[in-house]
């Protein structure tokens, strides 16, 4: 089924139920969000910061936002994949919505690589688990953070995270570290950490540094609560979705289709 701006909700629907008689998984397992359908009154807070990633702009093989992103935050490289440490990088569309079946709905390919990072979630799983409070929501922007001295190593947070966005430092992580950004604290071995959305620089009024990074415009950053921002006015003109929207963790990041 080919999206555009005028999605056709009752062909989905149709083609949804069809797809749950073949085993593919339930109507609601796989949501697509029709243009303007995004709900304004998902939080009591005047903010909420979220992202929409325009899948239909984004350069395949441009790693300019994850290298923008890992340099300001010190992220390390140790050359490894058993050691990787990842804010935001680019996956497969297979592996980020397993709840599809790509053989029904041909609007993108299983083998496109898409944009993840942290979901900054209404409802994240990771800070319900967290023993030591080291990952926690701001009430006043719905940005999920980490205190990396709380951070205790158990992990608990990396496991209830649905979207493997949280990465562990299992070596030293400074030594992988080859510029030196003074102005951002380093971690530790034995933390874990993710994306903050750049919560260091947006109360500036910037935006984030992979949205500031991005040639393409591909990345949009907002606030979701208000009707008049960017990324609403894009999420109401375009059809988008969310991953793993059937788990009730309303994640912040949109994907527009």
């Amino acid at each position: 089924m080919k999206l555009n701006n005028e999605v056709n909700r009752k062909e989905f629907l149709k083609l949804s139920g069809v797809a749950a008689l073949l085993g593919f998984g339930g109507p609601l397992a796989f949501k697509i969000y029709a243009s303007g359908e995004f709900d304004a009154a998902e939080s009591n807070s005047k903010v909420r910061y979220g992202m929409a990633v325009d899948t239909r702009k984004c350069k395949e093989g441009c790693t300019d936002c994850a290298s923008a992103c890992h340099l300001k935050h010190n992220v390390p490289d140790h050359k490894s994949k058993k050691n990787e440490i990842k804010w935001i990088w680019k996956e497969p569309a297979k592996h980020l919505f397993q709840d599809r079946d790509y053989n029904i709905e041909a609007e993108f390919s299983a083998d496109m690589p898409f944009l993840t990072l942290c979901n900054h979630c209404k409802n994240p799983s990771c800070v319900r688990v967290c023993p030591t409070q080291a990952t926690w929501k701001r009430k006043d922007d719905g940005i999920v953070m980490m205190d990396y001295h709380r951070c205790i190593g158990c992990r608990f947070c990396m496991a209830a995270c649905p979207y493997g966005s949280r990465s562990f430092n299992y070596a030293e992580p400074r030594k992988g570290i080859a510029k030196l950004n003074p102005d951002f604290p380093t971690r530790t071995r034995g933390v874990v950490e993710k994306c903050n959305f750049c919560e260091e620089i947006i109360g500036t009024g910037k935006n984030p540094y992979c949205v500031q990074s991005c040639k393409e415009g591909a990345l949009t950053f907002g606030n979701l609560n208000d009707p008049d921002s960017e990324i609403r006015k894009l999420l109401k003109n375009n059809p988008s979705i969310k991953r793993k929207a059937g788990l009730g963790t309303e994640p912040s990041v949109f994907y527009l289709v």
